[in-house]
């Protein structure tokens, strides 16, 4: 059922860039839609009336492809004969970085006239470091998450536009099984096939795309640094106080091995990194990051079934992944005395801050969450998210429902 889930977003960002002189890079974790929107853009271009010699779709970690991975003439020749280049034509190539001096390939289409091409992969720093080397100023990168709260729904076929419905227990299915649009369709089968799907991802992610590629020979301080992190959501963490803490648990490993996992949990999308704002000095800090983990589901297999993430984090990383997807760039705000969650720039440039609290149950709690925002002395837009269904503004500060907000469902 998930397949059918129309990704408009991405869709849509795609077709604005057809036929636009750059090349079109997909990036996002394994299985999280990039091979399947491909797909749904194929069909559109079908739809259109772009027929198949007009297309080639290759991906690389099919089985028959292997003989092309060290072989990029042979690889060229196959792509050109099947397209006539007298018209416009389309090139994709799905997970692209297992293709040896792949970016060479990529740019020899890229210079031939009437080639537009889609290319995806796994891995931010593969795509990022080498592409930009070859092709600065000739790629536009679309990064790719898992289903939203709002996708997930759809994807079971429950209602979205209902103000009072009770999302409470759909939005802990949600964060408890899987956002990843395979481990969806695969509910109807039980839990117990979600967490095998879960086990495979993580493994061939730990495997191939991390362990394999950064020559990791201390998988345990490798495990061990993925759980901690995964434990820690939203909490500031930095290379310094990991060290430390697993030092305590009898294992020693150095400050730059910790930074050096840490950006490899990061560059293969299973992890994103938000720096700190200095709120009052208006400027980027370097250190005690917070991480956010891709799916929250992923929790199941990275830290086991006893996950002890608390609501309030695990709905703040599911805030932070929608503003993510709403485009906008996002940095956690601290001052002297407190701190704000998310400050952000909007793909207009505006700036918004966002405070995520799970109930406004008591006073000490409306106090902290409230003031937070009531401390910034400026006039830009201040939200606070929580789960109540009775919402309050104040001073300035506006209070919504989370679960509407999510889901885009206006008054």
């Amino acid at each position: 059922m998930a397949n059918f889930i129309r990704r408009k977003q991405y869709t849509d960002k795609l077709l604005a860039y057809k036929d636009k002189d750059l090349i079109k890079v997909v990036t996002g974790l394994r299985r999280s839609g990039k091979s399947t929107l491909l797909e749904m853009f194929r069909t559109e271009l079908q739809n259109q009336g772009v027929p198949q010699n007009q297309m080639v779709s290759l991906n690389f970690e099919e089985f028959e492809l292997r003989r092309f991975l060290n072989d990029l003439d042979g690889l060229y020749a196959h792509i050109i004969e099947q397209l006539d280049l007298s018209m416009p034509c389309y090139v994709f190539l799905d997970e692209v970085q297992n293709v040896n001096d792949f970016e060479r390939l990529v740019d020899g289409l890229f210079v031939k006239p009437n080639v537009d091409v889609y290319i995806t992969g796994s891995n931010a720093h593969l795509l990022s470091s080498e592409l930009a080397t070859l092709l600065s100023g000739r790629y536009i990168e679309l990064s790719i998450l898992p289903f939203s709260f709002k996708e997930y729904l759809t994807a079971r076929n429950i209602e979205t536009g209902k103000k009072y419905l009770n999302y409470e227990p759909l939005f802990f299915d949600y964060v408890n099984e899987t956002s990843l649009p395979k481990g969806v369709a695969l509910r109807e089968s039980g839990f117990d096939k979600i967490y095998e799907y879960l086990e495979v991802i993580r493994n061939t992610i730990i495997e191939k795309d991390i362990t394999q590629r950064h020559q990791i020979n201390d998988k345990r301080a490798f495990d061990n640094i993925t759980k901690f992190v995964a434990s820690s959501i939203g909490s500031p963490l930095s290379p310094g106080n990991i060290s430390k803490t697993l030092k305590q648990d009898g294992q020693s490993t150095h400050n730059t091995t910790v930074e050096k996992y840490l950006e490899c949990l990061v560059t293969s999308f299973v992890f994103y990194k938000v720096n700190r704002f200095d709120l009052k000095g208006r400027k980027q800090l370097a250190t005690q990051e917070k991480y956010y983990l891709v799916d929250p589901g992923l929790l199941n297999v990275l830290v086991g079934k006893e996950r002890t993430t608390d609501r309030g984090h695990l709905l703040e990383n599911v805030v932070y992944l929608e503003l993510l997807r709403r485009g906008y760039k996002i940095w956690t705000g601290t001052s002297r005395n407190s701190e704000v969650d998310f400050v952000c720039k909007t793909p207009t440039g505006d700036i918004e801050y966002y405070q995520v609290a799970w109930q406004m149950n008591n006073k000490k709690t409306i106090e902290r969450e409230f003031s937070a925002l009531e401390n910034i002395k400026d006039n830009y837009p201040k939200f606070l998210l929580t789960t109540d269904g009775f919402t309050q503004d104040r001073k300035g500060v506006k209070h919504l429902n989370v679960f509407s907000w999510l889901l885009d469902i206006t008054e």
